[in-house]
């Protein structure tokens, strides 16, 4: 079965992330630097996205590809499922949709600053 985008996962792994990034700068004072409160392992930007993208597509497939059964007159798929897997399948869209706008906006705002 193809992996499935879940949103509260993916939540669940920003408050982590935003925990990891509060807790780490809760002991220091303004300017200071805490060598052991980075991260360990290393997160890679485009490896993260690409992975979320790929896993959206994943599901839009799932979705066609459920729909297209039910329309051939499988008995094993119900409607419901389809319905269930074609709202996912749009919600995971519109939050990449957004994450992508997100960024553009964050890349017009840099690109505008003044040096």
């Amino acid at each position: 079965m193809v992996e499935q985008v879940s949103m509260n996962s993916l939540l669940r792994q920003m408050q982590e992330i935003k925990a990891k990034a509060n807790g780490a700068q809760e002991d220091l004072m303004p300017g200071q630097i805490n060598d052991q409160a980075l991260p360990r392992e290393e997160i890679n930007f485009s490896e993260v996205m690409k992975n979320a993208i790929d896993k959206v597509n994943a599901t839009q497939k799932e979705a066609g590809q459920l729909a297209k059964s039910f329309e051939r007159g499988d008995p094993d798929v119900d409607i419901t499922q389809v319905m269930i897997a074609l709202q996912k399948s749009s919600v995971s869209f519109q939050a990449m949709l957004q994450v992508r706008n997100k960024l553009v906006e964050a890349y017009k705002d840099v690109m505008s600053m003044s040096l």
